[in-house]
């Protein structure tokens, strides 16, 4: 049974306080959260009372009194949040499909937990946070944004139609979306990122890492173990990059400074210059392949070097590099 709806809080969005749980002799180790029109946010952070935190707020933002809110929850949404044997579940979902929208509710969680909490949430129209837990996270919104920090564990996450924000996490990260960009720092292990319409933006992430986007820039910056990272609607640049790569353009240029290879790095760029920056002492095999084809070089080089192709190897020789363009290709050691 649902407690009394607390005392209204009125935030500056118009959304209100409407009820509080307390979890605190729950023992809470996975949490089940369904809404069809509201936000969901987890907390495990250290010095919280265990509860949950229902906030409601009309359609268009519309302030409500509670008496409205009362009355359109009995009249039209299953409202439940119930405990079993460690397991929290909370729903919120309208009892018809052919409500008037302007009745609609926006009905939102808050739920904080333990730390070692696995979550398996579901929104149709809001955001989803996620901060300071451990465990298996999976979690999908069709209208909102996705905010992860301080997550450890296996992190599945997915939005139509928002930007997605990582950071301060790792293990397993596999996180998707159909319209928005896609943000990435202070991460490392297995890391999957991958949107339809955005850009994507990466900083300090460490592992093995699929970033790719269909219509938007890539810029990352301090990135080691292995990269694949593409485009096919703009540029790619990268920055103090250690390890393998391969990246690819098919609407843009690619800037691409090498601190370290790896076993093999591979850039491909079908409309746009390469600029590529490869460290001065490191043994390495070349094939370099342009519409013009420029060397800038320290160190000893034993190939051949013709205005549309470099190959051979310089300092002995070593991983790989092997380079496709369709316009001017510049290569440099530093």
């Amino acid at each position: 049974m649902l407690s009394a709806p607390a005392t209204l809080v009125l935030a500056q969005d118009n959304r209100v306080l409407y009820l509080t749980k307390s979890l605190s002799s729950d023992k809470i180790k996975t949490v089940f959260v369904n809404t069809s029109g509201g936000s969901i946010a987890v907390s495990g952070a250290e010095g919280q009372e265990p509860r949950v935190e229902v906030y409601i707020n009309g359609n268009n933002n519309q302030s409500l009194t509670k008496e409205e809110i009362k009355s359109r929850i009995d009249e039209l949404y299953t409202l439940d949040i119930s405990v079993h044997d460690g397991e929290l579940h909370a729903t919120a979902k309208q009892k018809r499909n052919n409500m008037n929208w302007r009745r609609s509710l926006s009905i939102a969680f808050k739920v904080y937990v333990n730390e070692r909490t696995a979550t398996n949430l579901n929104t149709s129209g809001g955001s989803i946070s996620l901060v300071s837990l451990t465990g298996n996270q999976n979690f999908e919104t069709s209208g909102g944004s996705i905010n992860v920090n301080d997550v450890t564990g296996i992190i599945k996450g997915e939005t139509s139609g928002g930007s997605i924000n990582v950071s301060n996490s790792k293990q397993d990260i596999d996180l998707e979306t159909s319209g928005g960009s896609i943000n990435a720092s202070n991460c490392s292990g297995n890391i999957r990122l991958e949107t339809s319409g955005g850009s994507l933006r990466l900083q300090n992430l460490k592992g093995t890492i699929k970033a790719t986007t269909s219509g938007g820039s890539v810029n990352g910056n301090n990135i080691s173990g292995e990269l694949t990272t593409g485009t096919s609607g703009g540029s790619v640049n990268l920055m103090a990059i250690s390890g393998s790569l391969d990246a690819s353009t098919s609407a843009g240029s690619l800037h691409v400074q090498m601190l370290q290879v790896g076993k093999f790095v591979k850039l491909d760029s079908s409309a746009g210059h390469v600029d590529l920056e490869l460290p001065t002492k490191q043994g390495l095999t070349l094939d370099v392949r342009g519409d013009r084809v420029t060397l800038d070089m320290d160190g000893t080089f034993d190939g051949s070097k013709e205005k549309e192709r470099v190959a051979g190897k310089l300092n002995g020789g070593g991983p790989t590099v092997e380079v496709r363009g369709d316009s001017r290709v510049s290569v440099t050691t530093k």
